[in-house]
């Protein structure tokens, strides 16, 4: 599955939020969507799902929402659960788009989901009941069952302790590797810069760089876009970024 995205724009009256933003995503890959508040991340990633109107291409519009559905999974960033569902029950609406929930392969993709997010001892309790870290890792966990060959998910990491939100982008990692493709906005530029195998930096609706992190998370880029500086190195134990001061 190959995401490409052609001259999308979108605006709000006169002002362009997304600006002729072309960038094409492949399998194995996990791109990490970056940039500070008000960038247009959120609005790219919904006009790309078609989900809200646009101007230019998206491969995914040539779809019919059936196909789309199978084709690419979408973690929004709000992640309200209303009702006292079990928590698996919760995650098997992943599989509607398969619509093969109670069968033994939807059951199957369901355990696998719940296990990858380290939710197995969760799976009969009311997803209300849980914390909102927890309820954030269910909808996360719906997400994998739905079992697509895309992934596109905005800040899906926010809320989360430490140790889940490095086993989410060690999650994410694990698909690239299956072959599948990861699309993910992110805030923390340390989990980004480590676990995503390429960046692309929006600033002002518009791509100001994309590559390698350690290619785009320059001096310059950090104190033009974010107004910080970092320390960024590359070791034996991967990318280590750490913000260090504000340069405004």
């Amino acid at each position: 599955m190959r995401l490409v995205l052609t001259d999308l724009t979108v605006r709000r009256v006169d002002c362009p939020v997304v600006d002729h933003v072309s960038l094409a995503i492949g399998p194995g890959e996990v791109v990490g969507l970056i940039g500070p508040n008000g960038a247009g991340k959120t609005t790219l990633m919904r006009a790309a799902l078609g989900l809200i109107p646009a101007r230019g291409q998206s491969s995914l519009y040539a779809m019919s929402p059936r196909e789309r559905a199978r084709a690419v999974a979408w973690l929004p960033q709000t992640r309200d659960i209303a009702w006292p569902m079990p928590v698996a029950a919760v995650v098997e609406l992943g599989r509607l788009p398969h619509g093969d929930g109670a069968t033994v392969a939807g059951q199957a993709a369901v355990t696998a989901a719940l296990a990858q997010m380290d939710l197995s001892g969760f799976r009969d309790r009311p997803a209300t009941a849980l914390s909102g870290g927890e309820q954030a890792r269910v909808l996360i966990a719906r997400a994998l069952a739905q079992d697509a060959p895309l992934l596109m998910a905005d800040e899906p990491v926010a809320g989360l302790d430490p140790s889940h939100q490095i086993a989410t982008m060690q999650v994410f990692a694990g698909l690239a590797a299956e072959g599948r493709a990861v699309m993910v906005s992110l805030h923390d530029l340390g989990l980004a810069a480590r676990y995503c195998t390429r960046l692309v930096l929006l600033a002002g609706g518009r791509v100001v760089a994309d590559g390698a992190p350690l290619a785009v998370l320059t001096p310059a880029r950090l104190a033009a876009v974010f107004g910080i500086t970092a320390h960024l190195s590359q070791g034996a134990d991967g990318v280590i970024f750490q913000p260090l001061e504000v340069v405004r």
